[in-house]
């Protein structure tokens, strides 16, 4: 994978912290708050530890919780995946 897509991040949503039904994850959600999908502080935990654990990445808590935006997560992955992945 060369780059993570908003794709890839729904997936990671819908494995980890499941689907509401309320939103469309495959809609357009880029710029919507995590918090205002439904997803809390905990679903926000269990989406960046599958993220980093597949991606073997870091991702800053401050900057993947549920006041973040789909968009702002995925260019933040994006910055830090090594190329070769």
């Amino acid at each position: 994978m060369a780059t993570f897509t908003q794709a890839d991040l729904v997936g990671y949503i819908r494995q980890a912290a499941g689907e509401d039904g309320e939103i469309d994850l495959d809609g357009d959600i880029a710029e919507i708050k995590f918090a205002d999908m439904g997803y809390d502080s905990i679903a926000m935990v269990e989406v960046t530890l599958l993220a980093e654990r597949e991606l073997g990445i870091n991702l800053p808590e401050d900057r993947t919780g549920k006041d973040a935006t789909p968009k702002e997560f995925v260019e933040l992955v994006n910055e830090l995946l090594p190329a070769s992945i």
